[in-house]
């Protein structure tokens, strides 16, 4: 009795001894998991840096869309310079007696523009 106990306390050493020189497949499963999140976050982070990239490249490219367009309505020199007196705040009356327009002339174009 005093034997089997004894061998039992010896075999349950040893086996706890060899478990420190074991490799832990729980730790490599875990590695491997840390290196795949890291990936991920690093694909993500250039992904939403490229389509910031291509956002601003749209946006840019609708800039130059709207003045090709507002160059394209063939603005004439008076509308020029209509808008340029509306849009420093002068009103109808004072813009129409500038360009020699009627007033009805000059908020019709302000409407237009």
């Amino acid at each position: 009795m005093y034997f089997a106990i004894g061998a039992i306390i010896i075999i349950a050493i040893i086996l706890w001894i060899l478990s420190f020189f074991t490799q832990d497949k729980f730790k490599q499963l875990e590695d491997q998991l840390e290196q795949f999140s890291i990936s991920t976050l690093q694909e993500t982070y250039q992904l939403k840096k490229k389509v910031s990239i291509l956002e601003e490249e749209l946006l840019i490219n609708d800039e130059t869309v709207e003045q090709t367009m507002s160059y394209s309505r063939n603005e004439t020199p008076v509308m020029k310079k209509v808008k340029e007196l509306h849009q420093q705040g002068h009103h109808t009356a004072f813009i129409a007696e500038k360009v020699q327009l009627n007033e009805y002339d000059v908020m019709t174009m302000i409407k237009q523009l």
